[in-house]
């Protein structure tokens, strides 16, 4: 009889204890719920991923962000940078000015865009040539949860590269004025990019196709001395610099058309040209009432080629 009534004790205290937890099971279910991003019925994202610079070159991003939502209306677009210093240098300089603006890396930008609940994205390279910078950008596009595909650099495809160089002659020297040196920024390495073999087989190209065009790159072949000294014996007095960088910033302000010796002595190629009695000039083009410097961003053609890459990348998801 003691067993029986202690069992009757024991019984709703047992149900009240289950009754309980399952109360807290379910309520514990709906905040993970409301915590964990839930998957929307969302276009596939986009982001253009450049390694980015801290000059007034950055004018040139914003142009192409114009032309890039023009051809993708409706779409989420964002950017990354993968150069470290680049963000930390501007991310310091917009904290001082108190400018609400950040740059992020592509892991950021990809963890923001999972958060708000994108299951697709398009990861769209800003590079020149499928360098040493193209591969660090495909060893960061992934992340759990996600399908990502990789738009192509800009110069991926022989054909664009021939569209690309009739797009932007218009700026290059004619045969009788002179000749034009494609100033590329280059691979240093000599492994884990394949951008060097492209670097020569374009100057190949280049010779054959545009005989007064020689091609130099700041870190690489063929380099500096390679393309001044073919400058220095070309007909013509007049020299054309031909960034052939997304971006005209730093190497181009500097390395190419410095104005003045650096800190250890070393002329640009424009003043050494200038003393080899040459008269050098480079692209430029004028943005609210300001010259720059026009990288190959400027140009419409270039915009084109990268937002066909962006749409063959969003039929590979």
């Amino acid at each position: 009889m003691r067993i029986t009534l202690s069992l009757l004790r024991v019984v709703p205290v047992l149900a009240l204890c289950i009754i309980l937890s399952s109360t807290t099971l379910l309520a514990g279910q709906q905040v993970l719920r409301f915590l964990k991003p839930q998957k929307k019925d969302l276009k596939p994202a986009i982001v253009l991923t450049a390694f980015g610079t801290s000059t007034k070159a950055q004018k040139t991003f914003d142009f192409m962000d114009h032309e890039i939502r023009k051809a993708f209306p409706g779409y989420e677009i964002r950017w990354a940078f993968t150069s470290q210093i680049i963000r930390n240098k501007m991310n310091a300089i917009y904290k001082k000015k108190n400018i609400n603006k950040r740059l992020y890396s592509l892991p950021e930008v990809l963890a923001s865009l999972k958060a708000d609940g994108y299951r697709k994205a398009v990861v769209q390279s800003l590079h020149v040539f499928p360098g040493a910078e193209y591969m660090h950008m495909i060893n960061q596009a992934h992340m759990d949860g996600m399908s990502i595909s990789i738009g192509e650099p800009l110069v991926s495809q022989w054909e664009e590269v021939h569209e690309l160089l009739k797009g932007i002659s218009k700026d290059f020297l004619k045969a009788g004025e002179g000749c034009n040196v494609f100033a590329g920024h280059g691979s240093p390495n000599t492994y884990n990019a394949p951008s060097t073999a492209v670097y020569l087989a374009f100057d190949r190209l280049l010779s054959v196709h545009y005989p007064n065009c020689f091609l130099g790159s700041v870190e690489g072949v063929p380099d500096r001395k390679d393309a001044l000294d073919r400058a220095k014996r070309c007909n013509g007095d007049k020299v054309r610099m031909i960034p052939f960088m997304l971006v005209a910033g730093d190497h181009i302000m500097n390395d190419i058309m410095g104005k003045e010796p650096d800190e250890e002595g070393e002329v640009s190629w424009a003043l050494e040209l200038e003393r080899a009695g040459k008269k050098v000039s480079c692209p430029q083009i004028t943005i609210n009432g300001e010259k720059l410097y026009k990288g190959l961003g400027f140009y419409h053609v270039t915009n084109e080629i990268i937002i066909e890459h962006i749409k063959q990348a969003l039929a590979d998801l």
